[in-house]
């Protein structure tokens, strides 16, 4: 009996070993791929949209709301320009990744109202650097309801307009 329930296991770990991993049919397990970016025009004023970050900074922030696209990426890419209580503008074309919640900056804007390539453009984690208050704002309360991306530029607009995005409690 002994001997019999030994060859009963040792049959059962073959049968286990030669059998291939289960694997869920709806297990996408595809791997992201970034989308070409096309730079859009420099920022006028006539499009900038004001929005609120909270008391945190004394800072002016505006989207160019011409610029804002979803990408089939998942990635809201849009101009953001930051003006300071002096009169200085910040002026860059950013990324958000609300699967991730990562950042990327696509290019920095000129005097001259042109852009230049940043020398970094790698994505970044929002959560770890504390000086990307406009772009976690965005990505929680306006672009990325629940870490999905808003399906289109006009409700991105609209939930800047309405100063949250409706899917968010109030």
């Amino acid at each position: 009996m002994k001997l019999f329930l030994t060859f009963i296991c040792i049959l059962f770990l073959v049968a286990c070993a030669g059998k291939k991993v289960f694997k869920d049919e709806f297990d996408t397990e595809k791997s992201w791929v970034e989308q070409q970016t096309q730079l859009p025009p420099y920022p006028n004023t006539e499009n900038l949209f004001s929005f609120d970050i909270g008391p945190i900074s004394s800072n002016q922030y505006l989207i160019d709301t011409t610029s804002i696209k979803v990408g089939q990426d998942g990635v809201i890419r849009f101009s953001l320009v930051i003006q300071s209580s002096t009169g200085v503008m910040n002026v860059s074309y950013e990324g958000i990744r609300c699967e991730t919640s990562e950042r990327k900056l696509y290019a920095l804007g000129r005097d001259d109202k042109t852009w230049s390539q940043p020398r970094f453009t790698e994505w970044q984690k929002l959560q770890y650097v504390r000086q990307f208050y406009a772009q976690r704002e965005l990505a929680k309360n306006y672009f990325c309801p629940h870490r999905y991306p808003v399906k289109n530029s006009e409700k991105a607009i609209r939930a800047l307009e309405a100063g949250k995005h409706p899917h968010l409690r109030r």
